[in-house]
């Protein structure tokens, strides 16, 4: 069966934006935090917004638009980012969005390490978030990531991963983005999720 040729163009077009999202927080540097985007499609936003049609990019369906900042206890770890994510909606016309945020990514062989910080602290949730993201970000094999996870309301997702290069890298090189199946399935979900509450009025 050949693809769905709406269903390959909206995948595409949640790619662009995701390129869009990684370019527009890379351009400001790292140590950044959480940043949500909503992704309305572009004739949407041209209609609505006649003076932008020269800052939008022809032919895409999507463009990214950034919200406001999160709360500052967002980047305090993942149990605050859950219940921000579980109490946001979107107006009428917003059809996606895209979440980027700075995480720790750990070797195969740090598991062990993680389990033996957490395993004393499974009935305190807070103090085994805390605990883990103290082993997490004192391991001496940890690199710095950013990961974009961007979601269509009923559709695709996608899910990237962006390595910090080093401090000796070509500052001027492309971005390179590492693509995984299944890298943030609760994120992903969560993202979904907000499409499932209605805005009040």
């Amino acid at each position: 069966m050949d693809p769905d040729p709406n269903t390959e163009a909206l995948s595409d077009a949640l790619a662009r934006c995701a390129r869009e999202v990684v370019d527009f927080v890379d351009s400001e540097g790292w140590n950044q935090p959480p940043q949500l985007f909503a992704l309305v499609p572009t004739s949407l936003l041209a209609a609505a917004e006649p003076g932008l049609l020269d800052e939008l990019a022809d032919g895409d369906l999507l463009t990214p638009i950034q919200q406001h900042s999160l709360p500052e206890d967002i980047s305090g770890g993942s149990r605050a980012l859950d219940e921000f994510l579980a109490t946001t909606t979107w107006p009428e016309g917003v059809v996606g969005c895209a979440l980027v945020q700075e995480i720790v990514v750990l070797p195969p062989t740090a598991e062990s390490a993680l389990d033996d910080a957490l395993v004393p602290l499974l009935a305190d949730r807070d103090a085994a978030d805390d605990a883990a993201r103290h082993a997490a970000h004192t391991h001496p094999e940890r690199k710095d990531g950013r990961l974009v996870a961007a979601v269509l309301k009923d559709g695709p997702s996608l899910t990237l991963l962006q390595m910090q290069p080093d401090e000796d890298a070509d500052p001027f090189a492309p971005v390179e983005l590492l693509i995984y199946e299944d890298l943030a399935p609760g994120i992903v979900s969560a993202l979904h999720a907000t499409f499932d509450l209605v805005e009040d009025d």
